[in-house]
């Protein structure tokens, strides 16, 4: 009893901070709304078209400011107040979504006010994603930071089960506008939540300066760093292409299994079960480091795989739920260690592009994950991610190599070369992230 006592304590000890349980409440509602608004507007597009390459189209206006802008929006939010910059662009996304819904009750939606909007919606994004991935760590600190981004991508995995369960039921019940009207309402709870943190409680790093060349000297740093370099060009590959399952699984329901928006809420949610294990498994003993990322990548791709050859819609429900697990555990690895790596004044320019690599990526791989499934089927869509991913896996596993014998060269007096190598981002200057480091390897 103490062991599982001692296990819920570790699995959720992000939880103990009041400001995370402030945060993370008032996101749970979002989320479910986020995900409502998704299978919402995904079937909408297919009902005024009928086309999956218009999904993707709309996937890919909504993700192309991330793609364009996404390291922009890192300078912003290293030189701002980060909690002040998303109350305000998660304000104006809740205003987007109130009038696609009001568009979509009245009949008047046309598929260039979808794009309008979805584009919109993508230019917010780039400058919140990276103020917020950035601001776990004002609020819970460097020890429980890995603890807290497995929670948060568990609770996206957990509203991704419940949104498109309810957005199947409120589609049914309402229609499809009713979902966008039930998203605006949910980022009243996010800008609450936000309000009412404690700001007193927040480690805060001091804000960049605003000087010229702060873009420019991210990259140099990012490309500068093996340890962020590889796992930001991984994130980059398989969110472009292994990701797209808002654009591909609409055309396996439909398609591949002749099924309904029923099926595809269905079988998203199957990804949101597989995801929530998944979450807690990493949250508990999750470890960060290339070394976890290679192994999490060939697993997707294994998984994607097996989705992609299952022959009934049960299989390919168990399939998803596989899908999940090593999806949300190769995301929370991703983001965990590039936080643990990155240095203070430059994690907002560090995560920007990690958001423009799961996210800004979408503006290519969209349109080719849903030209491919149009024309071979979504079962080659899936296919088409496996491949990514275990192409990558591969590919990090020879610069790694390649990267070890030049250490070993360089070094040559070395008892043991591979030493020289930092085999776990966590381990930096940073006094306070290699103590948490130390404590993960004696656990």
């Amino acid at each position: 009893m103490m062991a599982v006592t001692a296990i819920g304590r570790q699995t959720f000890a992000a939880l103990a901070n009041r400001n995370f349980r402030r945060f993370i409440g008032g996101q749970a509602v979002s989320l479910i709304g986020t995900w409502m608004q998704i299978v919402a507007q995904s079937w909408l597009v297919l009902e005024l078209t009928g086309s999956g390459t218009d999904i993707g189209i709309v996937v890919a206006l909504q993700t192309l400011p991330i793609l364009l802008l996404g390291p922009y929006g890192g300078v912003i939010a290293d030189r701002s107040d980060k909690r002040r910059l998303m109350i305000g662009l998660q304000s104006i996304m809740g205003v987007q979504a109130l009038v696609l819904g009001v568009l979509t009750i009245t009949g008047t939606v046309e598929l260039w006010q979808v794009y309008v909007l979805a584009f919109l919606l993508g230019l917010n994004q780039c400058f919140e994603n990276p103020a917020r991935q950035s601001f776990l760590l004002e609020m819970v600190g460097p020890n429980d930071l890995r603890n807290a981004v497995s929670l948060q991508s568990t609770l996206v995995s957990a509203s991704r089960i419940i949104g498109p369960a309810v957005a199947g039921m409120t589609i049914a019940a309402g229609g499809l506008g009713v979902c966008f009207l039930l998203n605006a309402a949910s980022f009243v709870a996010v800008v609450v939540s936000l309000l009412r943190l404690d700001v007193t409680a927040l480690h805060r790093s001091a804000p960049a300066e605003r000087t010229r060349g702060q873009l420019r000297e991210g990259l140099r740093y990012v490309r500068g760093n093996r340890n962020l370099a590889v796992p930001l060009l991984m994130m980059a590959l398989i969110g472009c292409l292994a990701f797209e399952f808002q654009v591909v699984l609409p055309i396996v329901a439909e398609q591949t299994f002749n099924a309904g928006s029923e099926a595809y809420g269905f079988m998203t949610a199957a990804m949101g079960v597989g995801a929530v294990c998944g979450g807690l498994l990493v949250a508990t003993w999750g470890r960060t480091g290339t070394r976890a990322l290679i192994v999490t990548a060939a697993a997707f791709g294994l998984a994607l795989v097996a989705a992609s050859a299952a022959p009934t819609l049960g299989l390919e429900m168990i399939a998803l739920a596989v899908v999940g697990v090593v999806s949300i555990a190769f995301n929370s690895i991703s983001n965990s260690t590039l936080q643990l790596e990155a240095a203070p004044h430059m994690r907002g320019r560090v995560m920007a592009l990690w958001s423009t690599g799961f996210l800004g990526s979408t503006a290519v791989g969209g349109p080719i994950a849903g030209w491919v499934s149009q024309e071979w089927g979504g079962r080659a869509g899936l296919l088409l991610g496996a491949i990514t991913c275990l192409v990558v896996a591969l590919g990090a596993v020879l610069v790694l190599g390649r990267g070890k014998q030049v250490a070993a060269h360089t070094h040559p007096i070395a008892e043991d070369p591979e030493e020289l190598m930092v085999e776990d981002p966590a381990i930096s200057e940073d006094p306070a992230v290699t103590e948490v480091d130390a404590r993960s390897r004696a656990a």
